[in-house]
């Protein structure tokens, strides 16, 4: 039979083999002594908690993820959307995460919600929809400013879906077509002006130099050639055809007509 030394013994040895705890890399433990809390964390590696007077809290130092449901906003132009967004953060001080705040991950999701929809609702929908990366640095700063107290770092926000109604949907559709058309035509007026402009110069030298519209007739010939029909283009000088008029309206007055002309001239 074993003596009460070899139990005690035993007893020791058990009790310090259940006193080794092992955290990893990215893991803290927040040692509370007797109800007070230690100055530092222990970790990681190898770390001893004498039970029942110590009591360890495990943090996890690695960025998560924490997704904000959709939530109902009223945008500042008084249009109904729901937002829903994701927020990543970590854990920088282990002690203020435990002992500041009591659930750091609620805490973090109830402050994320309601600051998405405070900020989302002092905008509108255009900058809501055009503008999300602007609204994205907002967001995490004020949620990091608030959590900093706790020891958290609020890291990135990110908008991830903006849900409209049907109705809105196809406003915003037939805006951006009455947007599109506005745009067709501002171009093709600007076409047209462009296009006047020119021929309103190119007319200017072909009246200083009359043979330019003889080089022109001989150029589109040029292009009508090579595409192989059977079109015969002869080009015909307007001037011409204002002379043949003038000469037939002579030659179609009668010369009694004419002789009166000259008597009363």
């Amino acid at each position: 039979m074993f003596d009460v030394s070899t139990i005690a013994i035993i007893l020791i040895v058990l009790y310090l083999l259940s006193s080794i705890k092992i955290l990893r890399e990215y893991e803290r433990g927040v040692i509370f002594r007797l109800g007070r809390v230690l100055a530092e964390p222990k970790g990681p590696g190898i770390i001893l908690v004498f039970a029942p007077l110590d009591r360890i809290v495990r943090v996890s130092l690695r960025i998560d993820t924490l997704e904000v449901p959709a939530q109902d906003v009223v945008t500042r132009d008084n249009v109904t959307v729901k937002v829903n967004a994701v927020v990543y953060f970590r854990v920088l001080e282990p002690r203020l995460a435990i002992i500041e705040v009591s659930n750091f991950l609620y805490a973090t999701s109830q402050l994320a919600q309601t600051t998405l929809r405070s900020v989302l609702g002092e905008v509108e929908l255009d900058e809501l929809l055009s503008q999300r990366e602007k609204l994205n640095v907002r967001l995490q700063s004020i949620l990091d400013q608030h959590t900093s107290t706790w020891g958290v770092k609020v890291t990135m926000v990110e908008v991830k879906q903006v849900d409209l109604a049907e109705q809105m949907i196809r406003a915003i559709a037939r805006q951006a077509e009455a947007e599109r058309e506005r745009r067709a035509k501002i171009i093709h007026a600007e076409g047209e002006y462009t296009a006047s402009t020119k021929l309103a110069m190119a007319a200017e030298v072909i009246q200083k130099q009359p043979a330019a519209i003889q080089l022109r007739y001989l150029q589109t010939l040029v292009e009508i050639g090579t595409e192989k029909n059977t079109t015969i283009v002869f080009p015909l000088p307007l001037d011409i055809i204002a002379s043949l008029g003038r000469a037939l309206d002579r030659a179609g007055t009668p010369p009694e007509a004419a002789a009166g002309g000259s008597k009363s001239a």
